[in-house]
């Protein structure tokens, strides 16, 4: 009998397992970072950094993550052409420098209220947010390009160094007496930069030229695409603020609720290293206008996605009351009816995604960030909704969601329809650059 988890890799676009390995370091490291800085700092600067992670992993992540998807999509579709990364990469390069010189002169004209209002007070804190933004837009441009070249080793490689250097630092900090939340701090900048060396090398050698692509396609591609991810971080994340802000006393329900949540979305952490190759290869097919290859790793992944979320979501049903409290010391205040529907959320959460992805590789931007837009109000409506507010707070979750992948399917249907197989190659130049959209001017 076959290997089942050979059977799931099999399905999967090529790529993933090259990558998971460095996904699991990656992802591991956060957790250990933070613990590190726990037992190395007073309560004070580890309250400072917690913050300060938080920052870095949902408005960085909103801000160059798109960076790295869109690039990944047109050096995909440029490869499949027969033409080298390097005049793209040096287009969206600038146009990533641009936003982070914005980014960063914002943080400078307000580094004293951030430092106040977020950091008690450390203006050093503030140095360091300004240089994690600067290691992730960097990172995000490398990585978005060997992911559309197909160099996965590498781009797992990058994941690992990554994840290990900020594990590794964190451990060497405290030995070398280092107990500092600054130290801390830099270690978000130095690693994601020492990291992307590992890339770089790989990048500029590849010397194939071709068409730059047109600026206005870059930056409307990577703008929308910055709409879309900050919307999908606020719904993910909706149903704790959601009842912080509607029930602030209510102290247990808000502790049981965030425990919650990190089991319900489990499934998220596996599909991250799922992404970068779901694009690549999504993208490549599109340029080639191959419509059966296309339709068959989104039904292959959106099948695995399923089987990822029932594996896992099943047993948190069960057992997710017990678990909050035996994992987090949460209160009693949730059950297993709460919990069926987070990971109902999170299962219709992460088929937006893959589905958003299949229209970020036919460059359908808009379409994907108006689901996101009728989501997000769903969500709102929901929550603002009569009865108790933990339930409204999870269903607004999850219909939230719901609309969103229902949205981002239609649009799917509509790009993709039966009998035009041109619908691929050449997907309508308004939603930003597609793979003819290399052409400068086009």
């Amino acid at each position: 009998m076959a290997n089942p988890i050979a059977k799931v890799f099999a399905a999967l676009p090529p790529g993933v397992r090259l990558i998971l390995g460095g996904t699991v370091v990656l992802g591991a490291s956060s957790y250990i970072y933070l613990a590190l800085a726990g037992y190395s700092l007073d309560a004070t600067d580890v309250a400072g950094v917690s913050v300060l992670w938080t920052v870095v992993m949902s408005v960085g992540y909103g801000l160059f993550t798109p960076v790295e998807l869109e690039l990944n999509r047109i050096v995909s579709a440029r490869d499949v052409e027969g033409h080298g990364p390097l005049p793209a990469v040096r287009r969206v390069a600038l146009f990533t420098a641009g936003v982070l010189t914005l980014v960063l002169a914002l943080v400078a004209a307000f580094a004293r209220p951030l430092a106040d209002r977020l950091f008690s007070g450390d203006l050093g804190l503030v140095l360091g947010l300004g240089g994690a933004m600067v290691g992730l837009a960097v990172s995000s441009v490398v990585r978005g390009v060997l992911a559309g070249l197909g160099l996965f080793r590498p781009y797992g490689t990058q994941l690992a160094v990554d994840g290990g250097l900020r594990i590794g630092l964190a451990a060497l900090l405290p030995l070398a007496g280092l107990h500092s939340a600054l130290a801390f701090s830099l270690i978000l900048v130095v690693a994601p930069l020492a990291a992307s060396l590992i890339g770089l090398r790989q990048v500029l050698a590849d010397r194939r030229g071709g068409p730059a692509p047109a600026w206005g396609g870059v930056s409307r591609g990577v703008g929308l695409l910055i709409g879309s991810t900050l919307l999908s971080q606020l719904m993910v994340n909706a149903a704790v603020v959601s009842v912080k802000l509607l029930s602030p006393d209510d102290v247990v329900l808000v502790g049981a609720l965030l425990s919650a949540v990190v089991l319900a979305r489990v499934p998220l952490f596996a599909y991250a290293a799922i992404q970068a190759s779901l694009v690549s290869t999504l993208s490549g097919s599109a340029a080639a206008g191959d419509h059966g290859e296309f339709r068959r790793t989104l039904l292959r992944t959106t099948a695995v996605v399923g089987l990822m979320c029932t594996a896992a979501g099943v047993p948190t049903v069960v057992l997710g009351p017990w678990l909050i409290q035996l994992l987090f010391n949460a209160g009693p205040a949730l059950g297993c009816l709460d919990f069926l529907w987070l990971v109902l959320g999170t299962l219709c959460f992460m088929l937006a995604t893959v589905f958003g992805q299949a229209l970020l590789s036919l460059g359908r931007h808009q379409q994907q960030l108006l689901s996101w837009l009728a989501g997000t109000a769903v969500l709102v409506l929901v929550t603002l909704g009569p009865g108790d507010v933990g339930t409204r707070a999870e269903l607004g979750y999850l219909a939230g969601a719901a609309v969103s992948a229902a949205g981002m399917l239609w649009s799917l249907f509509r790009s993709l329809p039966a009998g035009r197989p041109s619908a691929v190659a050449a997907p309508a130049p308004a939603e930003g650059p597609s793979s003819a959209a290399a052409v400068p001017g086009s």
